[in-house]
């Protein structure tokens, strides 16, 4: 399965090197004390992978989300290539009670296609928690949430394969368009693309290498110019 403590350090070397601000916004060691209690507050426990990697870096350790914030309060921009906001114990909890009440709301009379499942924990986000990518504390692989989309449940065979891609992409394949998850292809990105990408992915938006960019972003991209 691998180490996600090792993909991660790939990931914090490159930021160390190359985008020093964003590997300062990190946090420092999470609090073993502080996972119990999240875990009993959302009934469940997380996979050793998830445990291990937040023990050594809480992006949210010692901080409290200011009055007014969005869902995710205290995640890190600058972190995935693909966009969107690593997220800290305290945002993933955040977010994981959210989609579970969302989920109570919406619930219809079938169980086979749930907008979330319980074993699902939310790992990184934007703002609203409309995209996001997940944990299945079951199995170890980590899966993506869109919203109006049905979720893709095995992305990543597991933490640290998902750390190992974006470790790939920050040392030089981001720019690259993939053929799947790990598995990448040289091509030219499409230029008109590009301004809403980077503003998108710089402001916490997850917004994909290729392939349409949701409408909510683009106006949020022209709204803002």
């Amino acid at each position: 399965m691998g180490d996600a403590r090792q993909a991660w350090g790939r990931v914090t070397a490159w930021l160390e090197n190359h985008a020093p601000e964003v590997s300062a916004a990190l946090g420092g060691p999470g609090s073993p004390a502080a996972i119990y209690d999240a875990e009993l507050r959302m009934g469940l426990q997380l996979p050793e992978q998830l445990r291990q990697w937040l023990l050594g870096h809480d992006i949210d350790a010692g901080r409290q989300p200011p009055a007014g914030s969005c869902l995710v309060a205290l995640g890190c921009p600058g972190v995935l290539p693909s966009g969107g906001l690593l997220l800290g114990l305290l945002d993933i909890e955040r977010v994981y009670l959210h989609k579970m009440a969302m989920e109570e709301l919406t619930r219809s009379g079938s169980t086979d296609y749930p907008s979330w499942r319980s074993e699902w924990v939310p790992i990184a986000s934007e703002r609203d928690g409309f995209y996001g990518a997940f944990v299945n504390t079951i199995s170890g692989a980590v899966g993506s949430w869109s919203e109006g989309s049905l979720p893709a449940e095995r992305e990543y065979a597991s933490l640290f394969a998902f750390f190992q891609d974006v470790a790939d992409q920050l040392e030089g394949v981001s720019s690259c368009a993939w053929d799947g998850p790990g598995r990448a292809r040289k091509c030219d990105p499409g230029p008109g693309d590009d301004p809403v990408r980077l503003w998108a992915r710089a402001n916490g938006y997850l917004v994909n290498d290729r392939g349409r960019i949701p409408a909510a972003i683009r106006e949020a991209y022209e709204a803002s110019r």
